[in-house]
């Protein structure tokens, strides 16, 4: 049985060149995930054209994410370092800072946004305060622990409801860049609402793509809103850092397993992002915490595990790769397959499907889909044989590289049911892994290719 749970890898020095990609994705990687915090357009492009030049002479087409990098608050300069201790004052300011203990924010209109008694953290929460006083242009926070800030330093506002947006200027030149370069899947960070989804699938439509969007859920308003957020995205990423700085790293893990439970709920695909490996981006070995996390991840439903820095700046990249596979291929031997949900009319043919196979005992499932909307449902209820996906659109297939179970089989051009299935024996024929006499369920459209149609099933015995 093949692996279920998808790989996500992040590009960096690491990974960067063309063999390089050519080995992860001959190890199974999934989707290739392009960090714009970091590097340029040039860099981006490359490593675009490289991996569809790569995915064309394996004949294995991955998708590329895009994640963009939101509107991250970080302090202003500061001259060295400022040494804190529990109790002492700091200001942060609208105006040049005439005092050491004074600082400035890169977005400075969050000081008007601030409250008293709302809690600011620095540093990636090593530093805690609250602020104590307003006044016009500035805010007064009283220190509740010590610690070290200097410069650029990252700011987390876990209980303030400000107006930032989580399209920044920069977010709307990289989502034009991206939509000209064909990424199949865009991850939005700092998602705190519908609203933020909205705006980037604007500036996405206007550049002609229709890739799909993910919302990065990393804030305590973001966790607040997920109905709206769900109802408007198209799949989660768990993004474990800034949301254990903003809620507590005590809470993640049941707020982990809740998202993924209501992504899932929703057909929708839900990635489990930050440290899953980090210690083997020095160390060959992970530890057994890590591996226990990803198995965790893989038991609570997701339908993507992700690497950050381990395959990113890691000494072990592809090492921490085969780790990771290893781990979703042990621990999916346990898993818990054919889910229950209320069936509503938009997957009951899904449903009906996983029902199905405990009857049939099929070799495979095989969707033809114009969007991919039916092999995510077929997905959501988690049937044990593989989901083969065909589709007229190479992109549907691409994108379906981030769904649970889903394997992208091939590329169709065709109107008719009938010349669908004749297209379909011919290529089982050349598959490996089919022989005559295995069957297959089928779900189609009575009109072939046309998003929103499928109302078949099919049982088809191989001659």
């Amino acid at each position: 049985m093949e692996r279920k749970v998808k790989i996500v890898i992040t590009l960096g020095p690491s990974t960067a060149s063309k063999e390089a990609m050519e080995k992860l994705i001959k190890m199974g990687v999934d989707v290739f995930r392009l960090n714009f915090s970091h590097a340029n357009h040039e860099t981006h492009k490359k490593s675009i054209e490289t991996i569809r030049e790569v995915s064309r002479e394996l004949k294995r087409d991955v998708a590329i994410l895009q994640d963009i990098s939101g509107p991250k608050i970080r302090i202003g300069e500061i001259d060295g370092i400022l040494e804190l201790k529990k109790g002492d004052k700091i200001v942060l300011t609208k105006n040049n800072p005439s005092k050491r203990n004074e600082l400035t924010l890169s977005h400075p209109q969050l000081i008007d946004e601030l409250k008293k008694d709302e809690e600011v953290y620095f540093a990636d929460g090593s530093i805690r305060a609250i602020v104590v006083k307003k006044s016009k242009d500035s805010a007064e926070l009283e220190v509740l622990n010590e610690g070290v800030l200097s410069s650029k330093k990252g700011v987390n506002l876990p209980s303030t409801k400000h107006s930032l947006s989580a399209i920044t200027e920069k977010d709307k030149r990289d989502l034009k860049f991206g939509a000209e370069n064909g990424v199949d899947i865009v991850a939005v960070s700092f998602v705190n609402s519908a609203k933020d989804i909205k705006e980037a699938r604007k500036i996405l439509n206007e550049n002609n793509s229709d890739a799909w969007i993910i919302a990065k859920i990393e804030t305590k308003l973001g966790v607040e809103n997920i109905g709206e957020i769900l109802n408007e995205a198209d799949g989660l990423m768990v993004a474990r850092g800034d949301l254990g700085i903003e809620i507590g790293v005590e809470r993640v893990p049941a707020i982990q397993k809740r998202l993924i439970k209501k992504a899932n709920a929703h057909a929708k695909p839900v990635i489990v992002a930050t440290q899953m490996l980090l210690s083997m981006v020095n160390s060959p070995f992970p530890t057994r915490a890590e591996v226990s996390d990803v198995a965790n991840a893989v038991l609570d439903g997701a339908d993507a595990v992700m690497l950050s820095d381990e395959t990113t700046v890691g000494r072990y990249p592809f090492k921490a790769v085969e780790i990771l596979k290893r781990t979703i291929e042990n621990i999916e031997e346990m898993y818990m397959y054919h889910k229950k949900y209320e069936i509503g009319d938009e997957d009951a043919i899904a449903a009906s499907v996983s029902d199905l196979c405990k009857g049939v005992q099929p070799k495979a499932i095989i969707s033809f889909t114009a969007s991919g909307q039916t092999a995510k449902s077929i997905a959501k209820y988690r049937p044990k044989v593989e989901i083969y996906a065909a589709s007229q659109h190479k992109k549907t297939l691409r994108r379906l590289n981030l769904i649970w179970g889903v394997k992208p089989f091939f590329n169709i051009d065709v109107k008719k049911p009938d010349e669908f299935i004749e297209e379909l024996k011919h290529k089982l024929k050349s598959t490996d892994g089919f022989d005559k006499g295995d069957r297959v369920i089928i779900t189609m459209g009575s009109i072939v290719g046309k998003k929103g149609m499928t109302n078949m099933i099919r049982i088809l015995d191989l001659d």
